[in-house]
């Protein structure tokens, strides 16, 4: 009855619910089963910066399927997560280091899109006013895919470059090499980047993390960017993701950084603490002036790279590294005394062979013997070693040439890496890469940062527009498993039909749930999903001619990341006004249609909207930008509640993004891994994102490039919101929106004598999150809403979503996940941060001497001088003593000292003696 009145008459669909039947843990994990069973874990060698790797059990277990780890949000409560921002700038640590740059960002997506990122911050920084890119013809051919992709829209010219034949630079703003190449050559970069240099242009190197281990580092060249994956570094294949995509670039350039980026800052006793820095999440603010569109990173996977990297420190890595290339020499030295010609000398892990009109032929005699190698084009093959290639596989490569490996061979360390191309003095020297060499030492550094912070493990994370819900066990489990872990993302179509079938049944139930005819699960984020869903409109209006259509509208309520994947897909933002109470100005929408009938592209809206509410006029909407020959953009990421109810693709979109780290129970992971498929109408289906490696994607007439590296971007992690919806069902989905929308209204009812809802729809009711108003608070008393989101804190919770969409509100999500005593627990604790609100209008305490201000209390501010006029017990049990408190591990933090001293790499150890 509840659900009845809150969603509209005008969207709710009767077939909404579909009829999925739902299963038991134990027939899905056995359905999980013989789909993995049905992919074939050959012994890949295929490489194109995929490589087979060893997670050490360890980092495993106390890492990637650990739910303090993989339940954690976005670090932007600093306070409660402390852990996850240290092991962060682990990494942030570990890239700069190995790529010889100042400074490198907390991760990225993937290698490819990390080059595109590349691309367009060169093009910003550059002075030369060029719009011509030059790219290495030697790069990973996904990379250079989904760099043509991401700058055609913004007129980037993308030439590529023969680097071996010629040094013409001129007229460039930037050049991107790849090092080593795809063909696995490794070049000397020195002279390139002084030639780029001298001709104005930056540069940026596509590099290799374990081969910076033995290679020269960009930055000692005066490489300007590097990127690249960290996927070798511990984390498996996953059939293309997700991996910690990774970027490094030289002083001067940080402030341009995409995505997040770790620094360290005081907290209020001046202790070190650390905090996201500089920019992050700046699209929020910056909107279509915001230089990426990057929200979703790889986080946890960037965990697990940096604790490979502890775990081997540098010794360790540089001994897998020299026998990576130990191994790949021993095949190229057997490889010539059989007379087979190869294309390159220098290498580190790569060997391309010559085999004029017969690589297809050779391939197939390859895989015959269960080894999988990349065919190049029709006369060459690569084939890639790794810390998992053995003796037996190099024997049976070079058996299909007529060559043999001898066991000498793997003694010729290094020899095929000149003297001048080595690396020379130490790297990671930092302690935190030194003193955790063995699994005691590594499980227990695991286990205390976990304990630094708040995750779902511990407590419900109510934060608005993010959907922190259940991410079952029995969901998770089988991405471990090898048939989903260990596959190439460049398999062999007969090894991944398991992959194909789970891919094709998960496009056809997310078809179904939101009313759209086709799914493409490439994105491997939500802003990706918004970029791709874009490129789809703007290529269809293109193919009926009328390339004049560049204007989107935007909502001034929408998601940040909506106006920076407008511009980025060569569209135009023009903001459409909201009303008093939320919704959007259909008045102004068809002031803005009428204005730019012939240039209308799109709408993009969120549904329901940023505030929380169906909006009735959605329909109307829809109408009026049809009317104008736009197309309707519907954000899902409010999908949550929706599901099984009403379908965006029957009530007037034309394409929707969906957040599966959201709705369909993929862990947050600390702030990634995500993945954002773009759900389109039947007549935006041929503008779906393909992919140059996969046969049938890389042929569809209209489609646009790839958005992400791989053809099913983040693959490894589909099968939990596989395993979800058919654990739920039909009924379970339908029954989990119905859940989620009656806690948020319980939330609202309880709070709304305390704390003015802001927002509510026409019946009085919100959808599945209710904005919180504290500015009349504010204006009166002096007590911010940042008082109240740290003083949650003591009461062992993870705030709200702070000041968006609107500043000084509180916006709560309860999710369908928690149960009635948690979200009573949670009322509680603010109705009793509003008697301490009005202890402060009363005069009992300056708000500046409050326990408000003061929050949130660490024991060593409990346990230390005391000079407050209020107890320590009020300080650190505001609800009365628990047994399981949680404490911070620092306080309230300055976030301003972190930006005016900028530090994101790991400080030495003095730093943390005071």
């Amino acid at each position: 009855q509840l659900t009845h009145t809150a969603v509209p008459i005008a969207i709710r669909d009767a077939h909404a619910k579909g009829e999925r039947p739902a299963a038991g843990e134990p027939q899905v994990l056995a359905e999980l089963r013989a789909l993995a069973d049905m992919n074939t874990v050959a012994v890949s060698m295929i490489g194109q910066g995929y490589h087979p790797t060893i997670t050490p059990a360890v980092i495993r277990r106390n890492v990637l399927e650990n739910p303090a780890w993989y339940t954690a949000y976005t670090p932007y409560q600093p306070e409660i997560s402390q852990g996850r921002l240290e092991a962060q700038l682990n990494f942030q640590t570990l890239v700069s280091e190995l790529t010889g740059l100042g400074v490198a960002s907390a991760s990225l997506l993937d290698e490819a899109t990390a080059a595109a990122e590349a691309v367009a911050l060169m093009h910003r920084a550059s002075r030369s006013g060029s719009d011509l890119l030059l790219i290495d013809a030697d790069s990973l051919p996904q990379t250079l895919a989904v760099v043509r992709t991401r700058c055609e829209p913004l007129g980037i010219e993308v030439r590529t470059w023969d680097v071996s034949q010629s040094q013409d630079i001129a007229g460039a703003f930037g050049v991107l090499l790849a090092y080593p190449g795809s063909s696995g050559r490794v070049r000397d970069l020195a002279a390139l980047v002084q030639a780029a240099h001298q001709a104005g242009a930056l540069v940026a190197v596509a590099t290799d993390p374990l081969a910076l281990t033995l290679l020269t580092p960009p930055g000692e060249v005066g490489a300007d960017i590097a990127i690249g994956s960290a996927q070798r570094l511990g984390v498996p294949m996953f059939y293309g993701g997700p991996h910690a995509g990774y970027m490094a670039v030289r002083a001067g350039l940080e402030r341009q950084i995409p995505g997040r980026l770790v620094g360290v800052s005081i907290d209020a006793a001046g202790r070190p603490a650390y905090r996201l820095t500089l920019q992050t999440r700046e699209q929020h603010i910056r909107r279509e002036k915001a230089t990426s569109n990057v929200c979703t990173a790889q986080a946890l996977l960037a965990v697990v790279a940096s604790m490979y990297a502890i775990y081997h420190g540098p010794e360790g890595l540089i001994a897998i590294a020299e026998e990576v290339n130990a191994k790949a020499s021993a095949l190229g030295a057997a490889l010539r005394r059989a007379g087979v010609p190869l294309i390159a000398d220098r290498f580190f892990d790569t060997v391309t062979v010559s085999v004029p009109g017969s690589a297809a032929e050779m391939l197939a005699k390859i895989a015959a013997a269960g080894i999988r190698v990349f065919q190049r084009d029709a006369d060459e093959l690569s084939i890639s070693c790794s810390e998992k290639t053995t003796l037996d596989d190099l024997r049976t490569v070079a058996g299909v040439f007529g060559a043999d490996v001898d066991d000498h061979d793997l003694d010729l360390r290094g020899g095929s890496i000149p003297l001048s191309l080595q690396r020379r003095g130490p790297f990671l020297t930092h302690p935190v890469f030194q003193e955790h060499r063995t699994e005691t030492q590594l499980m227990r550094y695991a286990r205390e940062l976990a304990d630094y912070d708040l995750a779902l493990d511990r407590t419900m994370i109510p934060l608005g527009s993010c959907t922190m819900k259940l991410n079952s066990a029995v969901e998770l489990e089988p991405i471990s498993w090898s048939g989903f872990a260990d596959i190439h993302p460049f398999a062999l179509a007969e090894d991944v039909a398991g992959y194909l079938r789970l891919i094709d049944q998960l496009e056809g139930w997310l078809a179904d749930i939101t009313g759209y005819a086709r799914v493409s699960l490439q994105p491997n984020a939500g802003s990706q999903g918004e970029l791709a869903g874009l490129l789809a409109i703007r290529g269809y209006h293109r193919s009926r001619g009328e390339h004049e259509r560049d204007i989107c509208l935007i909502p001034a309520s929408a998601h940040g990341t909506n106006a920076a994947s407008a511009v980025m897909a060569g569209m135009k933002v023009v903001v459409v006004a909201t009303l008093p109470d939320g919704s959007v100005d259909l008045d102004d929408v068809r002031r803005k249609c009428d204005e730019h009938h012939d240039r209308l592209a799109a709408i993009m809206v969120t549904y329901p909207s940023t505030h929380g509410v169906y909006e009735e006029g959605i329909t109307a909407l829809c109408r009026l930008v049809h009317d104008a020959g736009g197309q309707v953009y519907v954000d899902g990421a409010n999908l949550n509640a929706l599901v099984g109810h009403a379908r965006p693709g029957k009530f007037g979109g034309d394409v929707s993004h969906l957040n599966l780290h959201k709705t369909f129970a993929i862990p947050h992971g600390g702030g990634g891994p995500g993945v954002g498929p773009v759900a389109v109408a039947e007549h935006l289906a041929p503008f779906l994102p393909s992919h140059p490696i996969h046969p049938q994607e890389s042929a569809r007439a209209g489609a646009v490039g790839p958005v992400s590296a791989a053809p099913f971007g983040s693959a490894g992690i589909l099968p939990i919101s596989w395993a979800y919806i058919r654990l739920m069902g039909s009924e379970g989905l339908a029954d989990a929106t119905t859940a989620a929308i009656l806690a948020a209204n319980y939330v609202a009812h309880r709070l709304d004598p305390h704390y003015p809802v802001l927002y509510r729809g026409t019946s009085g009711l919100v959808a599945h999150e209710c904005i919180l108003d504290l500015r009349p608070l504010t204006a009166a008393i002096g007590v911010s809403v940042n008082d109240v989101a740290k003083r949650l804190i003591d009461h062992g919770f993870h705030a709200p979503t702070v000041s968006f969409p609107v500043a000084g509100t509180l916006m709560v999500e309860p999710t369908e996940s928690e149960d009635l005593a948690e979200l009573d627990r949670f009322c509680d604790a603010m109705i009793t941060i509003r008697g301490e609100i009005q202890q402060v209008a009363e005069g009992v305490w300056a708000v500046e001497d409050s326990p408000l201000r003061h929050a949130p209390h660490t024991a060593a501010d409990i346990a230390g001088d005391w000079e407050r006029p209020y107890s320590r017990e009020l300080g650190a049990f505001p609800s009365g003593p628990k047994r399981n408190k949680y404490w911070p591990p620092v306080g309230r933090i300055d976030q301003a000292y972190g930006d005016r001293n900028l530090m994101c790499t790991c400080p030495p150890p003095s730093y943390f003696e005071n």
